[in-house]
């Protein structure tokens, strides 16, 4: 089997998903997994209820019966790394996009602006930053929805600075997108310092003739 249905279905099998599968230099093969989401209830959400997040153990799980399959396989490698993902976890599906509403990505069109710029942005441009939202495609219509990310342009303010009450709230630009024009979408990898909470939690299980897990 290829490799990918080969981790696909090893992942799928002990109750995780596939985000992400890299081949670096010196044979490393770096697979990234995460829990499987669902919405949050009313609920859950009233009560504040953490989102889980992968750990080293599950990790560690994954690594071993990944290491098993892909020998049975015959899959050359010379290093197995699994982890959770990072602060620049990829989204490729409808689900990974509805679960990071209202977070900061980065997408990449498979095609430049051109003349949907209008004169607004680069015509060349094809990258992006900006607040993920959901948009309805057509109105009234059920189950039509869309996408889109919204952005300033204008600077922010530096710490410590004070902004007048007075000052005019900054433009804000809007570019709407269905998923099957993006090359790459991925959160922005924003780290702060004031306690954003993160959307997914370390993890991190490494084989290269044996095993070592970090603490």
């Amino acid at each position: 089997m290829a490799l990918q249905q080969i981790v696909e279905q090893t992942v799928a099998g002990l109750g995780y998903d596939l985000v992400e599968i890299e081949r670096s230099a010196g044979g490393l093969l770096r697979v990234t997994i995460d829990l499987p989401w669902a919405a949050p209830t009313l609920e859950d959400a009233a009560a504040g209820v953490p989102e889980p997040f992968v750990t080293v153990e599950d990790c560690e799980k994954v690594t071993r019966q990944l290491q098993f399959a892909l020998e049975v396989d015959g899959v050359d490698y010379k290093r197995l790394e699994v982890s959770s993902p990072g602060i620049d976890r990829p989204l490729r599906n409808e689900q990974d996009f509805e679960r990071f509403v209202g977070e900061v990505i980065d997408i990449t069109l498979k095609a430049p602006m051109g003349a949907a710029a209008a004169g607004q942005v680069s015509a060349t441009r094809k990258k992006f930053r900006g607040t993920l939202e959901r948009v309805a495609l057509v109105e009234g219509a059920v189950g039509a929805q869309g996408w889109q990310i919204v952005w300033s342009d204008a600077p922010e303010p530096k710490p410590g600075q004070k902004v007048s009450k007075k000052r005019a709230p900054a433009t804000l630009q809007a570019l709407g997108f269905v998923l099957d024009e993006l090359r790459e979408a991925r959160l922005a990898p924003i780290v702060d310092f004031k306690g954003r909470k993160a959307k997914t939690q370390p993890g991190f299980s490494d084989i290269d003739d044996g095993t070592q897990v970090p603490d």
